[in-house]
């Protein structure tokens, strides 16, 4: 009886890890992890593996497409009227380009990667940071410049083309309080999903 008990509550845990609605409250980390329980192993991987913190990962993905899997930018228009095509490739959890998507492909050898599931799209955004501190000598700990790089490139940053856009860089300052927050709730709970994540099965 013991057994099944714990057989069903895994398979509620796995469920509930993919499942492609975004948590209930994207604003705190702790109850992301919570309700995304197998998020918290994509994300610690990612980090581990590109030295991109958790807490960078997600303000990233609040700030691309608060947590919606199949997120997409919005329609051009012919004459302000007539629904055209989307205005730019982006797709996804990390709203990264098709170009772009390729690139990391090409890089990392994660072929079969998916920009609509969470652990191909934290890894690339852990990617991408640990490239732009190759790059451009950015902390990965700074989540406002690693944030311009990102929306910009890393050429568009290195000409600093984000001067020339203030709502860029108020936005960039967004990303980086939220970061700063998610990384004051992890702080909290970091110990007790470490240790949850070393007992996950699979």
């Amino acid at each position: 009886m013991r057994s099944l008990v714990i057989a069903a509550a895994l398979l509620v845990t796995v469920l509930t890890a993919c499942s492609s609605d975004p948590p209930q409250n994207i604003t705190n980390s702790c109850e992301i992890f919570t309700d995304k329980s197998g998020w918290y192993r994509d994300a610690k991987q990612a980090a581990e593996r590109w030295g991109t913190p958790i807490h960078v990962q997600l303000a990233i993905i609040y700030q691309e497409s608060k947590f919606v899997d199949d997120a997409k930018p919005p329609r051009d228009h012919i004459l302000w009227v007539i629904p055209w095509g989307r205005i730019s490739s982006a797709y996804g959890y990390a709203q990264a380009k098709d170009s772009t998507w390729d690139w990391y492909m090409e890089k990392t050898g994660n072929h079969g990667a998916d920009r609509d599931d969470f652990d191909d799209a934290v890894d690339f955004i852990a990617w991408y940071v640990h490239m732009s501190n190759q790059m451009l000598g950015t902390s990965k700990w700074d989540a406002y410049s690693q944030y311009l790089a990102y929306h910009e490139g890393q050429g568009g940053y290195r000409r600093k083309t984000y001067n020339s856009k203030p709502w860029l860089i108020k936005v960039a300052k967004k990303v980086s309080a939220r970061a700063s927050s998610y990384h004051t709730q992890l702080a909290r709970c970091e110990d007790t999903l470490d240790e949850g994540w070393s007992l996950w099965p699979f």
